[in-house]
């Protein structure tokens, strides 16, 4: 169900904050947003990168994605300490995980028409949400064992915040994680300039109308939510070995733990 916020923006108040809630804060005015599971007493469990040992894009674009990591104003906060080289699952205060930034609220199980509506992806999936004693476990869980290497296609903060509210993984081999954000960038590039429709129109109108609908249609098929080839994977499997050797267990993530 859709909790806060409305079809036009998850904005929401501190005070309107859950424990399990995935919340989100966008980095660099919209450029992208960094997300997380507020674990409660104004605490939040994140996935972050540093340019020591984590896979970006390998173009400028790292530089912004880096801040992903709490950034440090010169005095350490005094919950959190100094994070700013901090990489992996950690935890943040709130404040140090909005970095100055609006908070919002990522939305589980709404309906197609609000999916399309949200036409940045990365706000929002069909995928119903675990109940908040799950989500609360994986993100802890994954807070003392980790997720694997930081990917920004493949394994970034949303893929983690997904994964935690839903435990689904993917098990084939694809160039896309969970991540909505991520889904849409690649979304956009392939109505620009990658299908064969764009030739069936020469007017303007007609082009934009062909490229929105191959974006809301690959938004919508690359969804956690309506996507096949995904499958419920227990936090513990993550650190097993054994669990790369079993069918239907080759997701990215399983392959980094």
């Amino acid at each position: 169900m859709v909790v806060g916020g409305g079809v036009l923006s998850n904005k929401i108040q501190r005070d309107e904050l859950k424990t399990g809630d995935h919340i989100y804060s966008w980095r660099h005015g919209y450029l992208y947003s960094h997300h997380g599971i507020y674990i409660g007493d104004e605490k939040v469990i994140h996935f972050t990168r540093s340019a020591e040992h984590e896979t970006g894009t390998g173009t400028v674009l790292d530089r912004y994605i880096f801040s992903s990591s709490p950034a440090s104003s010169g005095t350490p906060c005094p919950r959190c300490g100094d994070q700013s080289k901090a990489s992996g699952v950690i935890l943040s205060c709130l404040d140090c995980f909005l970095h100055g930034g609006e908070l919002y609220l990522f939305h589980y199980g709404v309906s197609p028409a609000i999916f399309l509506a949200k036409v940045r992806g990365g706000t929002c999936t069909l995928a119903s949400s675990d109940p908040a004693e799950d989500v609360l476990h994986r993100a802890k869980f994954l807070l003392q064992n980790g997720f694997g290497v930081y990917d920004i296609f493949k394994n970034n903060c949303e893929d983690f915040a997904i994964y935690c509210k839903t435990g689904l993984l993917i098990y084939t081999s694809v160039s896309l994680g969970r991540s909505g954000q991520a889904t849409s960038f690649v979304a956009a590039a392939t109505a620009v300039v990658s299908s064969p429709l764009r030739f069936m129109t020469t007017s303007f109108p007609g082009l934009a109308a062909v490229g929105c609908g191959i974006y809301c249609l690959s938004r919508y098929v690359s969804d956690i939510g309506v996507r096949r080839d995904v499958t419920k994977v227990p936090v513990e499997r993550l650190i097993s070995p054994a669990a790369l050797d079993e069918p239907g267990a080759s997701s990215e993530v399983l392959k980094e733990a």
